[in-house]
């Protein structure tokens, strides 16, 4: 066995790996580019090297300066996780030129199934089911239209490098086929820099079932059953689950045995997930998608049902030791369901959002577990991919387990930023993910449902007045009793107004009393009997009758609190500003995601009107235009092309234009 690895990663994969190196005494060396010098995986690491700037292709895309990192702490494999350079391989064959053990698959094995044309051919000659369509590299556009016709609409255009949806393009019917073929190239180009495409039948109602394999190199490759990853939203996995509702027995082994066929098509090795496509209306005919050559992100599920842990798997077998269990020793045992936490704002379009990580709450329960590499205090930026956690539960069934997640989620809290866990909570309650009733665009189908935002309700911004009556509270080894904030005054109940912001709500809350026994009214609200204490970070009120607890932090005068999977961030303004200022007026145009400013459209003291585009912001690969709420003039513009910017920063100041009248 190895006695020291290199993590070739960053984020939860890092921390996942350096997890099981410790727990087998193997020193563990991370990498760090400048946004991750304070980051969790670098913490954890026995060994930390730094290699580059927050850019990507700087540090951790760079091939020279992780091998030269191996080579310099000493490392005698280095273990890619997944993304990055994972399924590369001119890296697997710097890492062997270097004398560098690639915790992966062969390069000639990574090589093959990369290149999904000759990946189907592969596996069509090891007796594979295949999608119908054409494979052939080097297509045309006018040969790509001839084989739409034979193969039959619906058809999906896929390139036929790269992955993770880039590039796909399902086409109904034939008018639209060639602006197809011209878009999915470009981004095809753009992505993967390389536009050939190939073409399949596009299989109705499908679903995303892949199976897990493992190989070692003394001629054993066996499979750990399936895994469902048919909840997606724009071919990107939202939660997966194992075993699959929809396999009997005789399939889930007939899908494994293909499985395993198409691993020794191409001397596998290692950890790899065969992908497969089947109708949701004929579930015993399944067809191979592709075979990825790494570890999966949604691995966790396989090893809780299995008890196997697969990066022990993947260092054992690149330590050339023989797998110590037989096709017949693999048992499923109860179910396991994770969900994808992201940085995102489910209620703009999935806008990624950002910012610092103020305070975390994980859940606790022994069936759960929680695959993350945040740390309060992290700083969530638009450099890397904005998934921020994996939350993972086992049940007995299918049914305990789907009620555990959405419980745990319940019990995850990340303050400071916006993300997707209300949403995840909404998919988990869907009637039809219940009932196992599942295909790729059941979450597009009910996108409206699944996103729609709810008003704040009245209990949280009667918190965060309570929050803020504790604070103003006195104290000190003497209290004047002047200044206590409980309502007694000469003559009259004193009350405490304050104006608070959060969602599209912007009311005035009045509070009396103490925060042992206070009496608060929201807006128009009748007045409610209420009381609040900080206990172990964490805000407990009584509200007309409810007992609630809220994880909380505080950043300025932005206070944020979350429970039941929701999070608010309720900002306190001064009455003076005057509450209920229309969403239509003039003001600060600020930005709604952490990111890059891309164009700026004005310049200062331009006349603009309503909707006029005013700058683009990029983050995470997706652009977003900003314009201009009301007529008026930009009075104030306070970035440039190119500049860096947070969420919620100042762009610009529009000046409404006077009434003439």
């Amino acid at each position: 066995m190895f006695t020291s690895v290199l993590i070739a990663n960053r984020g939860e994969i890092a921390v996942r790996v350096i997890t099981t190196l410790r727990r087998l005494g193997i020193q563990s060396v991370a990498v760090y580019s400048d946004a991750d010098a304070g980051a969790r995986h670098v913490r954890e690491a026995d060994v930390a090297v730094h290699i580059g700037p927050a850019a990507a292709r700087e540090s951790y895309l760079s091939i020279e300066k992780i091998i030269a990192a191996a080579v310099e702490t000493g490392a005698q494999a280095v273990h890619p996780g997944y993304g990055f350079l994972a399924e590369n391989v001119e890296f697997a064959r710097a890492c062997a030129a270097a004398g560098l053990v690639f915790i992966g698959p062969p390069a000639a094995a990574i090589d093959a199934m990369g290149d999904k044309i000759r990946a189907k051919l592969t596996v069509i000659a090891a007796g594979v089911p295949v999608v119908p369509g054409r494979t052939e590299p080097g297509m045309s556009d006018d040969d790509l239209v001839s084989a739409a016709e034979e193969v039959g609409y619906p058809v999906l255009l896929k390139p036929s490098a790269g992955g993770g949806g880039k590039g796909m393009r399902l086409v109904t019917a034939p008018d639209g086929l060639r602006a197809a073929i011209e878009s999915a190239r470009r981004e095809a180009r753009g992505s993967f820099g390389d536009e050939t495409l190939l073409i399949e039948r596009f299989v109705q109602r499908p679903r995303h079932i892949e199976i897990q394999v493992l190989a070692d190199a003394h001629g054993s490759t066996v499979h750990l059953g399936e895994r469902e990853c048919s909840l997606q939203r724009r071919h990107q996995k939202i939660i997966e689950e194992a075993p699959s509702a929809l396999l009997d027995e005789a399939t889930r082994a007939r899908m494994g045995a293909a499985a395993v066929d198409a691993a020794k098509s191409v001397g596998y090795t290692g950890a790899g997930t065969v992908e497969f496509i089947v109708s949701a209306d004929r579930p015993d005919e399944f067809f191979f998608m592709e075979m990825n050559t790494r570890l999966q992100v949604e691995h966790p599920v396989t090893e809780l049902v299995t008890g196997l842990d697969l990066v022990e798997q993947q260092l054992r077998v690149a330590a050339g030791e023989p797998l110590s269990f037989k096709q017949n020793d693999v048992e499923l045992r109860g179910h396991s369901v994770e969900a994808r936490v992201y940085a995102e704002d489910p209620s703009t379009g999935f806008l990624p959002t950002g910012g610092r990580v103020l305070g975390l709450r994980w859940p606790s329960a022994d069936w759960s577990r929680v695959d993350s590499g945040l740390l309060a205090g992290s700083v969530v930026g638009s450099d890397y991919d904005p998934m921020l956690a994996k939350v993972i539960v086992w049940g007995e069934d299918r049914a305990q387990a789907l009620s555990r997640l959405s419980d745990a989620l319940a019990d995850t809290a990340v303050l400071g930023l916006g993300t997707n866990i209300s949403f995840l909570r909404a998919l988990l309650a869907d009637e039809d993910v219940r009932a196992g009733r599942l295909d790729t665009q059941l979450v597009e189908r009910n996108l409206d449902a699944l996103t729609s935002v709810a008003p704040v309700p009245d209990e949280v911004f009667a918190a965060a007045a309570l929050d803020e009556l504790i604070t103003m509270q006195p104290t000190g080894a003497v209290i004047d009793p002047w200044s206590v904030p409980n309502g007694w005054r000469l003559g009259r109940a004193a009350v405490v107004p304050l104006r608070l912001t959060c969602g599209d709500r912007d009311v005035k809350v009045l509070l009396s009393g103490s925060p042992a026994a206070a009496t608060v009214t929201v807006g128009d609200s009748t007045p409610v009997s209420a009381s609040a204490s900080r206990v172990d970070g964490e805000l407990r009120v009584t509200y007309g009758g409810r007992n609630l607890r809220y994880a909380r932090e505080i950043a300025g005068e932005t206070l944020w609190l979350a429970a039941g999977g929701h999070a608010w961030a309720v900002a306190e303004h001064s009455m003076l500003e005057g509450a209920g200022t229309s969403a239509a007026a003039g003001g600060p145009v600020t930005s709604p995601m952490p990111g890059t400013v891309l164009v700026v459209k004005v310049a200062a003291g331009d006349q603009v009107t309503a909707g006029q585009p005013l700058l683009v912001v990029e983050a995470m690969k997706m652009e977003h235009t900003i314009t201009a709420k009301v007529d008026g003039v930009v009075s104030e513009l306070t970035v440039r092309a190119g500049q860096q910017v947070a969420l919620n920063e100042t762009l610009a100041v529009v000046t409404p234009s006077e009434d003439p009248s």
